[in-house]
């Protein structure tokens, strides 16, 4: 019976399909190391910053795994409840239970909450595998469940306090604009941009006209400048009947009519007509049509 519950105990360690079929009587948890661990026993960290797995990419691991097996193991502590909670690793633990597997290999160390977060989200970064919203909603997670400052988080994921800045600025934004952002339709450099308009609606206009127009993000940044400064004008500006582009056409016309330069440049009820000529005798040609023009 001893040799029975020892050959048990072997199984839990290296992984033994039996392991996971049979019973449990009374499991001692793996200390800290490397082990194989029952996919059944793992349970996925319910503060992950990753919220979103792209769908193309799980399929892509889950047909690798099924080829070649896990090839790097994932990171797990032990939890009360006799599971374990993954730190790093959930979308391999997704592509692993897809694929069929009972077991997968899996490195526990001992982490309490915040060095557990603290580690998600290092490991996250280090991947690229957070989109711009995740990895904010990553950082206010730090600050607010476990008080850190943002010059901590900086110091701790690796990044600079004016980039930490910069990613929880995008939580002001509005859930329709955070969508868009977190679906790939915008960048965290498009929605930067989107910011500089303070009211929501002309933000989200913004937005989608980026998005629409497939604009770059100096592109946007110039974009959206434009839309504050158009919002910010006073009324009676808005009534100017003369643009700038008014005036260039202007311009064109009488260049072409008179073969010479014309300057044309105004401000609000004025402005002013400039005329190249060229010698004495095209000032007088120039003098003598103008005279003979009755306004």
């Amino acid at each position: 019976m001893a040799s029975k519950n020892l050959g048990r105990g072997l199984s839990a360690l290296f992984g033994d399909d039996t392991v996971t079929q049979a019973p449990p009587v009374r499991e001692i948890k793996p200390r800290s190391g490397f082990h194989t661990i029952p996919l059944v026993k793992i349970e996925p960290n319910r503060s992950q910053p990753r919220r979103v797995f792209d769908e193309d990419a799980l399929q892509e691991l889950e047909n690798s795994i099924r080829r070649h097996g896990v090839l790097a193991p994932i990171t797990v502590r032990a939890v009360e409840n006799g599971y374990y909670q993954i730190i790093a690793g959930e979308r391999r633990w997704r592509a692993a239970r897809r694929a069929g597997l009972e077991s997968i290999p899996a490195m526990v160390i001992e982490a309490d909450d915040q060095t557990m977060m603290e580690l998600a989200m290092i490991e996250n970064l280090q991947r690229e595998d957070l989109n711009p919203i995740e990895e904010a909603e990553g950082f206010r997670s730090l600050i607010d469940d476990f008080g850190m400052t943002q010059d901590v988080v900086a110091e701790r994921v690796g990044r600079s306090r004016s980039a930490v800045t910069n990613s929880l600025r995008l939580l002001s934004l509005s859930d329709d604009i955070r969508a868009m952002v977190s679906e790939g339709k915008l960048t965290a450099g498009h929605a930067r941009a989107v910011l500089s308009i303070p009211e929501d609606e002309a933000r989200l206009a913004a937005a989608q006209a980026i998005a629409e127009e497939g604009m770059s993000v100096r592109q946007a940044e110039a974009f959206c400048k434009k839309q504050k400064k158009s919002r910010n004008k006073p009324e009676k500006a808005e009534k100017e009947p003369f643009s700038v582009n008014y005036y260039e056409d202007i311009q064109k016309k009488l260049e072409a009519s008179l073969g010479r330069r014309v300057h044309v440049s105004g401000k609000k009820n004025k402005g002013k007509i400039e005329l190249e000529f060229y010698g004495n005798e095209d000032l007088e040609r120039l003098a003598a049509a103008l005279t003979s023009v009755n306004l």
